[in-house]
This record gives C-alpha cells, sequence and structure tokens, in this order.
C-alpha cells in the first residue's frame, strides 16, 4: 500500500499452465476492488477510466496472443509478455534480409570483388518477390518462420505464368531465394529448411559457336567502316583468347606478362568468379592487341565502346560477312573453348584453367565436340592400332 492508501493493480498472464506478471502501471483504493471481476466496482470517473484502462490491456493481450499463434505456432505467457511491454525481439523478414543482402552485395561489387551483373539479377529477384507477395498474399512482406515448400513452388509459379520464364530462367531466379534461406538459417532465424523437398533442375541446353569457316567469313569479310572493324577485332580477340566482354575490356598493360618461355601470356582475375587466367596470346589475338595498343590514355588496351553497342555492332559485321547463325558476344567464349582450343587437341583441362573456370564441369558445359575434333581422334587411333604387333598387318 502506498502513502496515499492506494495499491498498484498487476496483471496476470497465464497459457497452458504456464505464468507470468507484470505491473498494469495503475492504482486502486483496495476497498473499490472486486477480485473476482478483477475490475474497480462504482460509477465514479476514476473508477470508469481505470476499467476502460484495464479493457484495452486485455484486449491488446489478447492480441498479441494471437499474432504470436500465427506467426510461430506456439505460445507462451512470457512471449505475451514481452510483446505486450514492447520486449520482444523482432522477428526477421524475408525482404529485410533481401534488402540488407543487395546492400552488402552493392558494396563488395563498388570495391571490385562482386561483379555488377550479379547484382543486378538479385535486385531483378527481389522486385518480382516485391510484386508476388503483393499479388498473391496481399503484403509487403513476410516473416521468415512463415517460409514454407508451398510459397516456394507458388513463386516458380508465378516466374512461369505471370513473367513467362523458362525453365533455366526460373531456376536462376530460386537461386536467390535460396541464398536468403541459407542466410537465415546460418544466423539461426530459421531452424528449419523450406527448401529441403524442393527440387528444380537445368534443361541443358545447345550452346552455340562459330565454326572454322564462320571465323574465316568473319576475318576476310570486308567492311564498311573502322567501327565495324573495330567490332570484329574485339569479337576475334576474346574467339581466339577465351576471354569474356567483361575481362576483355578490363584488360591492360599490367596483365600482358612474358614468362620463361619468352612468349607472352594474359595474366588476369576474371571479373565474375575472381579466378586467375592465364591464357599465352596466339598470333592472331597479338596482331589485335598490337593494332590497338596505346589508343587508350587508361592504361586498357582496347578502347572498348558499351556492351550494347558492341552486340549490335557485331550482329551487323556478321550479317554483312554472310553468317546466319544468331551472334551473341558470349558465343566467342564458346568458340575459344570449343573451335579454336579442344578442336585442336589442347586438353579439357587446360581449357578449363584457361578459361578461369572454378569447376570442370563448367567447362564441360562449353566444350562440344565437333566432327573435326572426333574425325582427328579417331585418325590417331587408327595410326596407334596400326603400330600395335598384334594387329599389325592382320586380314580378315
Amino acid at each position: 500500500m502506498k502513502k496515499d492508501g492506494t495499491v498498484p493493480v498487476m496483471g496476470r498472464i497465464t497459457v497452458d499452465g504456464s505464468q507470468t506478471q507484470f505491473s498494469c502501471k495503475l492504482t486502486i483504493d483496495p476497498k473499490l476492488w472486486d477480485t473476482k471481476g478483477g475490475r474497480v466496482t462504482g460509477r465514479s470517473t476514476a473508477a470508469l477510466e481505470t476499467n476502460r484502462m484495464l479493457d484495452k490491456m486485455r484486449v491488446r493481450i489478447n492480441k498479441h496472443y494471437q499474432e504470436i499463434m500465427e506467426r510461430d505456432n506456439f505460445v507462451t505467457a512470457e512471449k505475451v509478455k514481452n510483446a505486450f511491454l514492447g520486449l520482444e525481439h523482432r522477428y526477421h523478414t524475408l525482404m529485410q534480409v533481401f534488402q540488407q543482402h543487395n546492400e552488402d552485395y552493392a558494396k563488395q561489387v563498388e570495391a571490385g570483388m562482386k561483379a555488377k551483373g550479379t547484382l543486378l539479377k538479385y535486385k531483378t529477384v527481389y522486385k518480382h518477390l516485391q510484386e508476388f507477395l503483393n499479388i498473391r498474399y496481399h503484403v509487403k512482406d513476410i516473416a521468415l518462420k512463415e517460409l514454407t515448400p508451398a510459397f516456394i513452388s507458388d513463386f516458380e509459379m508465378f516466374l512461369r505464368t505471370d513473367k513467362h520464364c523458362c525453365t533455366n530462367t526460373v531456376w536462376l531466379y530460386v537461386c536467390p531465394l535460396r541464398t536468403m534461406v541459407f542466410i537465415a538459417i546460418n544466423n539461426e532465424w530459421l531452424t528449419r529448411d523450406p527448401f529441403r523437398e524442393y527440387e528444380i533442375k537445368k534443361e541443358e541446353t545447345t550452346r552455340s559457336f562459330l565454326t572454322k569457316d564462320e571465323i574465316r567469313l568473319l576475318m576476310e569479310g570486308k567492311l564498311k567502316n573502322a567501327k565495324q572493324e573495330l567490332y570484329r577485332d574485339l569479337y576475334l580477340f576474346c574467339a581466339f583468347t577465351g576471354l569474356s566482354f567483361a575481362d576483355m575490356r578490363n584488360l591492360t598493360e599490367e596483365n600482358i606478362r612474358t614468362y620463361f618461355d619468352e612468349h607472352e601470356w594474359i595474366n588476369i582475375n576474371r571479373q565474375k568468379t575472381g579466378v586467375v587466367s592465364n591464357i599465352r596470346l596466339l598470333d592472331i589475338a597479338k596482331q589485335i592487341i598490337d593494332k590497338y595498343r596505346g589508343l587508350c590514355e587508361n592504361g586498357r588496351i582496347f578502347p572498348v565502346p558499351h556492351y550494347n553497342t558492341c552486340l549490335a555492332g557485331i550482329r551487323a559485321v556478321a550479317k554483312r560477312c554472310g553468317i546466319t547463325k544468331h551472334i551473341t558476344w558470349h558465343q566467342s567464349r564458346h568458340t575459344a573453348a570449343t573451335t579454336v582450343f579442344l578442336s585442336n587437341g589442347v586438353p579439357i583441362e587446360t581449357v578449363s584453367s584457361m578459361l578461369g573456370h572454378k569447376s570442370i564441369k563448367t567447362t564441360q558445359i562449353y566444350a562440344k565436340i565437333t566432327k573435326e575434333k572426333l574425325n582427328q581422334d579417331m585418325e590417331n587411333l587408327a595410326a596407334r592400332l596400326n603400330q600395335i604387333e598384334e594387329f599389325a598387318g592382320c586380314t580378315i
């Protein structure tokens, strides 16, 4: 009892036998307290105001109980009390984790540690998830604990139907969502993996490349102007080195080195993976470097226009040279792996190292066995069989 004769009102929450108490921050005259009803008796202004505040507390406590039950599927008296008093730890949500991930990734891109293209992929998936949550669940965000296998399947269906994505694009866009789940599990914000029963596989696609005849058409074609010649030369350089567009654009004099064999080599960290590529310069690649060396003031070897400009330019050049195949810039990398390297007897392990792949499985996707390579291998086999005494000179 206080000096003024009043006593504090305490609240008690009971859930499945567990109890916890808290102060209601109210004081009343003990003579007016109805223990059974948990209210103040009388019609005075003070009594009515106190009862009104107690009713509001009951409503808020019941509301927190329902929210915790829907969110976590289990409730304790302590969790309800903490939520009511504002002491509950804020639960993590999918879009919050995604947003923080993208901000951290952007800093890594600025530091040159990650590729800008990958960041754009994460941002695209973030936008798709925002739209999906709005259309499918009518919310802006969702708690990590609410992620279920059904949620992932619904998102896949959204990408296929609303966004008209093919299977490989769906696979590409679901991977960032899986990354967010891994982050949540590693931080112990999520105890179960909603991907545990989910599976989607990439479809095998045919990787196009230029044949020797098409490369010759490109090299011997009569072009309109110096711009078209630049597009052609940049594309051929990638085709004879295996460099990607970004790595070719970033190439500087510091990346050209002479080793023990007195030949010039490209030594460059791939922008996409950070893996080091060591590529010996073939004569055609050296000629292209010598042609443009010294034209850039920033130390770079080639004056490379914007990617879209180069892509449109090489397609116009290919059409002018009589190449009917659909041209992409990445196709030059496939051409290097298949027509230039593997078809001329370079082992796939060496090709993998030159292309800067982390895994030889990636190289196997690029590499296609050409008829020329098949014929060459069979000729070598036939020659070896003829040298074996058991088979030499045998007739049937």
